[in-house]
């Protein structure tokens, strides 16, 4: 058969209209307060890789209602800023130095914090001052999506571009696509305009196909 060209087109850019909660809506909810001004100023996001954290923080500076800037760099904090500091866990001593004086400005300013690490402030091994501002607000454990809540994500992916995905196959997809839900949304979009591009309906059979005939596929079906 000939080798078809699965067309995987590059992920959306973070927002919480493309954020599925799952376990994670309270975390939503804060961040969307936070967000528009009107919530908790201070949010520790932490989780495995792939559990959607920096999602949530690029997601927050998108939506928000204050100036955004980003750490590490040179901050400006005066006034109502929002500042984003992703990965805070990898930071050198000396920007944990500067991030420390920044979170101390915002609070004087009236600015907001969004910060993110792979694991609770108490875990991180930071300077014990940053670590103590790092606790002062709403502490999140963002957990990643099992398959169930993937499977829900993808039927409502598909809903949203006037698709209906047979259980069978988002099933599929999740045994033999890679399993971090921006490879199978991606995924699911190329099938369905393949779908319509070949007049085939989406089912299994053709999801075999042509994961088959692209190499997308993470192992040979049973």
């Amino acid at each position: 058969m000939k080798q078809l060209a699965l067309d995987i087109a590059p992920p959306p850019a973070p927002a919480f209209d493309n954020f599925f909660p799952g376990r994670n809506a309270e975390a939503l909810e804060s961040l969307r307060a936070l967000a528009a001004g009107t919530g908790e100023p201070v949010i520790y996001l932490w989780g495995v890789s792939g559990s959607g954290r920096s999602h949530l923080l690029r997601a927050a500076g998108a939506a928000s209602a204050r100036a955004v800037q980003h750490f590490p760099g040179e901050p400006t904090v005066e006034g109502r800023v929002l500042l984003l500091a992703d990965d805070v866990d990898f930071l050198a001593p000396a920007a944990q130095h500067a991030l420390f004086n920044a979170f101390n400005a915002l609070r004087e300013s009236g600015g907001a914090l969004v910060a993110s690490g792979r694991a609770p402030p108490a875990r991180l091994a930071l300077a014990p001052e940053l670590l103590s501002r790092l606790s002062w607000g709403l502490v999140y454990q963002v957990h990643p999506l099992d398959d169930q809540e993937k499977a829900a994500a993808l039927a409502r992916h598909a809903a949203a571009r006037g698709l209906r995905l047979p259980e069978e196959v988002s099933g599929y997809l999740l045994r033999h696509v890679k399993r971090d839900l921006t490879t199978l949304m991606g995924v699911l979009d190329a099938l369905d305009a393949h779908s319509l591009e070949t007049r085939r309906a989406l089912s299994v059979p053709l999801a075999r196909e042509v994961l088959r005939s692209s190499l997308a596929l993470d192992d040979e079906p049973a």
